[in-house]
């Protein structure tokens, strides 16, 4: 593990050091990445069972389920066998509670019931019913009469027994001046799913919000629309994940493996355009990312939540194959002039954009990035941001293992900023310092000095109450320890 000293002269930065938490789990059974990217019945019990085997209930039920995904192809969740086998271990959940997007009024719940009798949700004195029309179909409760940034515990009950809680905390109002907190990774990969130092530590930081930008919880599972099911389902029976997400709200965006598989993109070779809907379609169900306004076909969205503007990229679906190094061809035409739209239309005074893979050049000179695909629409997005006069941009990504911060100057003077804690999953990949990069501020690769997986997050920390509205960046361990600090206020970002 090795890191770079800050070489920014704009702001203030400093490593900070806080006590690791006073206890963690050990893991019991290590997996590889290799071996979770192959899938088998094998490797995923081991990944389910990694930190400790989940409630026996859960473990058998996620074994019979997994039995039916792979035996057919055409099976989905609300499959007879899948039903079937949640009322056998008495689950009446086979999903969920999932939080996402938060507003200052409220926040949207994201269930898959096994049952259609009725479920509720209680927050304070007020009772929100949850009904679904069919088993194992996914269903969504959006709440929207709460007060802004305070802090709600709720309860879902079925026939009077609470068979799930959590708690979140409204977003502030956008015209209040307050502070507001977000984490952000990518990579987590199967094997960081299960993870509960992570997902503790997350939680214990009481962030509003988390940004995933990719690598999550599929694996490299092509158009075998089965299996990615099976893959959430191995992700909803995880403890480790049923923790984070019913207490801190979650967006999500995708990249290579989540999607198709290791660098593949818009149609890959020997497949068609009715494959790459359905994996969108089956990504769509099963996360909780907020409403678009108008139709689109990939997976991009944008939400204003407090003192910040979340725009998430899809870097990955819209790409065109045939038009590489070529204008457009890595976010898609529609895509760009929706960015562009964005930006300008928003009153954010922050505005954190994610890639699925890097913006910078940096490392592993742009792999299968915006410096082998579409330089110059990149330069475009860059020029439109400080021609419109767009402020408080903030640009995060993943997909290249490690964490790493960089700037990016600009001809104006100013730089862009770009963290990329792709650290979720603790999978090694490229050295974590780039060899000769005066543009580096930090860097990790896979490992920590003794050999151990290097498991960290991001998080960002805005503050509005200052005469000069701030964000400070952190990288933070599994542990809770934080690795690495740096201010910034608005004025010094594009």
């Amino acid at each position: 593990m090795k890191r770079r000293d800050f070489l920014v002269t704009a702001g203030s930065c400093c490593v900070a050091t806080s006590a690791a938490n006073a206890s963690h789990v050990d893991r019991r059974i290590r997996v590889s990445l290799r071996q979770a990217h192959q899938g088998t019945l094998k490797t995923d019990m081991s990944l389910l069972d990694s930190y400790g085997p989940p409630p026996d209930a859960l473990r058998r039920f996620y074994l019979a389920s997994r039995e039916v995904f792979e035996g057919n192809g055409n099976a989905g969740f609300s499959d007879p066998s899948i039903i079937e086998a949640a009322a056998r271990y008495q689950l009446p959940l086979m999903g969920g509670p999932m939080l996402g997007d938060l507003t200052d009024r409220g926040v949207t719940i994201w269930f898959r019931p096994a049952t259609t009798s009725p479920l509720r949700v209680k927050i304070d004195e007020h009772a929100y019913p949850v009904v679904a029309k069919h088993p194992g179909q996914a269903v969504r409760l959006m709440i929207d009469n709460l007060n802004a940034n305070s802090a709600y515990t709720f309860h879902v009950e079925r026939k009077g027994e609470v068979i799930a809680d959590g708690q979140f905390r409204t977003a502030p109002a956008e015209s209040s001046v307050d502070s507001f907190r977000i984490a952000f990774g990518s990579c987590c990969h199967k094997i960081g799913i299960h993870n509960v130092n992570l997902f503790n530590t997350v939680v214990s930081r009481q962030p509003h919000a988390m940004m995933l930008l990719g690598d999550l919880a599929v694996d490299d599972r092509n158009d075998q629309i089965n299996m990615h099911r099976a893959d959430y389902q191995l992700r909803d029976v995880s403890t480790a994940w049923r923790h984070l997400v019913s207490n801190v709200t979650v967006y999500a965006a995708w990249d290579d493996h989540d999607y198709f598989d290791n660098d593949l993109s818009g149609v890959p070779r020997g497949f068609k355009e009715d494959d790459r809907e359905q994996v969108r379609a089956v990504w769509q169900e099963n996360w909780n990312n907020p409403p678009t306004d108008e139709p689109q076909s990939g997976i991009y969205f944008n939400r204003r939540v407090g003192p910040v503007e979340i725009i998430m990229l899809d870097t990955r679906s819209c790409r065109d194959r045939s038009q590489r190094n070529r204008p457009h061809s890595f976010l898609g035409e529609d895509q760009l002039n929706w960015l562009k739209k964005t930006l300008v239309e928003s009153t954010a005074p922050f505005k954190v954009i994610s890639s699925g893979t890097m913006w910078s050049d940096y490392v592993s000179r742009a792999k299968d990035s915006w410096g082998t695909w579409d330089k110059s629409t990149r330069e475009v997005i860059f020029d439109w941001i400080e021609l419109q006069d767009v402020s408080g941009v903030l640009l995060v990504s993943g997909d290249r293992h490690g964490a790493r911060g960089f700037r990016i100057p600009r001809p104006s003077g100013k730089s862009f900023y770009e963290f990329e804690p792709a650290t979720l999953g603790g999978a090694s990949g490229p050295a974590g310092l780039v060899e000769g990069c005066a543009e580096q501020l930090f860097g990790y690769d896979g490992h920590d000095d003794s050999g151990n997986d290097f498991v960290a997050f991001g998080e960002f920390t805005f503050d509005t109450q200052l005469k000069v509205p701030s964000v400070t960046f952190r990288l933070i361990s599994q542990f809770g320890e934080v690795l690495e600090e740096l201010a910034l206020d608005v004025n010094e970002l594009p």
